[in-house]
């Protein structure tokens, strides 16, 4: 689960916008946070709440990833474009993407709670790792960025696009 953050932020760090230890923080934070408590949400809804996310979870996760994406597209290719000045560690873009990568996550809480096992150890573990993997991912993508330019923020918004789209084929043919 940790990986889909993990090239969330490979990409988000090609933007330069989260060069800072602020905006860092907070990216690997929340992708960390949500990680943790989207399993916990799954537990505590059981089997009621199955039946009505299981049909469209993956759509709402390719839609935002492929709305960031498109954006990160969009600001690649031109450079001036007022896109690029957002900031994706802050606001609904944040929210975004922290909910698009920790989709699956509620999805093994709920898998969790029907067998009965105990959340907190899981979640605690997912939380932690998806935060580190997370930095390390914004670490790596600001290194690619500074060295290859706008090129990587395009392969950033590719990569987006690409994982939203893994994300369907999964629920769609699994």
């Amino acid at each position: 689960m940790a990986m889909d953050a993990f090239a969330v932020c490979l990409g988000a760090g090609t933007l330069r916008q989260t060069t800072g230890e602020r905006s860092t923080f907070r990216l690997s934070f929340h992708f960390g946070l949500f990680q943790f408590l989207m399993p916990v949400v799954g537990w505590l809804a059981g089997t009621t709440i199955e039946r009505y996310i299981a049909d469209y979870d993956h759509w709402i996760a390719f839609g935002l990833l492929a709305f960031v994406g498109i954006r990160m597209l969009r600001s690649g290719f031109d450079p001036n474009d007022e896109q690029q000045q957002n900031d994706i560690s802050r606001g609904w873009t944040l929210v975004m993407l922290s909910v698009a990568v920790s989709i699956d996550a509620l999805a093994i809480g709920l898998s969790l709670g029907l067998i009965g096992a105990t959340i907190w150890y899981p979640a605690v573990v997912i939380g932690v790792v998806t935060g580190l993997v997370s930095w390390l991912g914004l670490q790596l993508g600001n290194r690619l960025s500074v060295k290859f330019g706008e090129r990587m923020e395009i392969a950033g918004g590719i990569v987006l696009i690409l994982i939203g789209i893994r994300i369907l084929i999964a629920h769609i043919m699994g």
